[in-house]
């Protein structure tokens, strides 16, 4: 095969801003938001110009969730930015999902909330076929699906399964069917096939594992059938952070899971990928670089961090002053019996250091800085470095430490926990949150992996 690069971005989310994004409901709604909104159209219009401009490769890959929440006239903005790009000598292909074709696509103006024309999965197919059906050698139109040639001796299997309006997104036998005869022939054909997914196959981060939503229904079974049909590799976005895991079968067959940030969430970036051989994959990441937004005279990237921050922080101040809110998006909306508790914790909570916390449970805080920080802060850094990968709350760290020191204090009450992970198996609630607070493994921004070994 020949070598073989790509660039590689995930959940553009692309909202077209004269919809509307302004008002009290818009504010209300962005207390609780990870992603940017109105600024998204600035955020891809500077990507896309980056991506026009970038010559390390000519051929770029979307993992899903193209628009905001499937507004019509979104598709068709940003439909123009993928024939721009076109136009320079790039080819695209894309992969849709959820957010591209939602039920209530929603936006708010003058009125406050409302909802536009949204766009049915029926109509995806059209209006995204240049980017990736055109030039496919194999489509299962009703899944959304696709192979494409992308070099010499290299395939890409593009997968979508968000069919189902009810958003089961699973993949049922006739999709598993096809599947297995694209990655048979791919084996005849003596080529390398990765795949593109939506939804992560492996959780980005341990503690996700017990969070549905976060990775594949099915994960398990898909994450074996990829594997042992020889794809080693699979690039995966929808949960905004940016981490690269590994899973190793009992017959020894190995799986890869990419998934990046979403270009419109911290940690806001673009892969490039080389395909070496059919062994051997370089991954880099690439900040995505600077847009046109009053980012009140932070850089970009601290605007973007601090968005995040900010979700964890008026989490925080709400379960203390209107705990409603943010209880009724956890599902606890109905138990107001916990409202005052809940409230008087957290108004605990909102005034506390980590010095003062560590005092409360009796564990040791040695770092004077640390002492000094907001709980919540510290909290709301730590929640981010999990989205952002490469976490750095770790044993022999300041801040580490005392997260270690408060898990440690917490383990009976995690034994009594009795959850599983995705794959079916009992969580060990103290070491999904060690390696989802501190990365011991694969770095999640620039590594080499070795899809089939020796």
């Amino acid at each position: 095969m020949t070598p073989f690069k790509f660039y590689l971005i995930a959940d553009p989310h692309y909202f077209k801003n004269s919809l509307g994004a302004f008002g009290e409901g818009y504010d209300e709604f962005m207390r609780y938001e990870q992603k940017c909104y109105a600024e998204t159209e600035s955020i891809n219009k500077s990507v896309f110009k980056w991506l026009t401009d970038a010559d390390d490769a000519d051929t770029l890959l979307i993992a899903g969730d193209l628009s905001f929440n499937g507004e019509k006239e979104s598709h068709l903005e940003f439909i123009k930015l993928l024939k721009d790009l076109k136009a320079s000598g790039k080819r695209i292909f894309v992969v849709t999902a959820d957010h591209d074709c939602k039920e209530h696509p929603f936006a708010f103006g003058e009125n406050g909330r409302y909802e536009p024309e949204g766009t049915k999965y029926e109509e995806l197919y059209d209006l995204y076929y240049e980017f990736g059906f055109s030039d496919a050698i194999a489509v299962d139109r009703q899944h959304m699906s696709y192979v494409a040639q992308l070099a010499d001796g290299v395939r890409l299997l593009a997968l979508c399964n968000d069919g189902d309006v009810n958003n089961s997104h699973r993949f049922d036998e006739e999709h598993i069917k096809w599947i297995k005869e694209q990655t048979k022939k791919a084996r005849e054909d003596g080529q390398m096939m990765f795949a593109m997914n939506h939804y992560p196959l492996l959780p980005g981060q341990p503690i996700f594992s017990i969070i549905s939503g976060t990775w594949q229904k099915d994960a398990e079974a898909v994450t074996r059938l990829l594997a042992d049909e020889g794809v080693h590799l699979v690039f995966t976005g929808h949960m905004h952070n940016q981490s690269i895991n590994e899973r190793v079968l009992e017959n020894g067959n190995k799986i890869y899971d990419v998934c990046t940030g979403s270009i419109i969430a911290d940690p806001a970036v673009i892969r490039l990928v080389e395909i070496e051989s059919e062994k051997t994959v370089h991954i880099k990441s690439i900040p995505t670089p600077d847009f046109e937004w009053d980012t009140g005279g932070r850089t970009c990237k601290q605007y973007l961090s601090d968005m995040f921050d900010n979700m964890l922080i008026h989490t925080f101040e709400d379960l203390r002053d209107n705990p409603y809110n943010p209880l009724r998006k956890l599902g606890l909306g109905d138990k107001k019996k916990i409202f005052p508790v809940v409230s008087r914790v957290f108004k605990k909570l909102n005034k506390i250091t980590v010095g003062g916390f560590c005092r409360m449970l009796c564990i040791r805080c040695k770092d004077k800085d640390v002492k000094k920080m907001s709980l919540k802060l510290y909290s709301a850094e730590l929640v981010r470095n999990m989205f952002e990968g490469n976490q750095s709350f770790k044993a022999g760290t300041p801040k580490g430490d005392v997260f270690i020191a408060f898990i440690n204090r917490m383990k009976p009450v995690f034994k009594r926990i009795n959850a599983t992970t995705f794959d079916g198996k009992k969580a060990d609630i103290y070491d999904l949150l060690l390696n989802s607070a501190g990365n011991y493994d694969i770095d999640d921004y620039n590594a080499t992996l070795t899809l089939i070994d020796e």
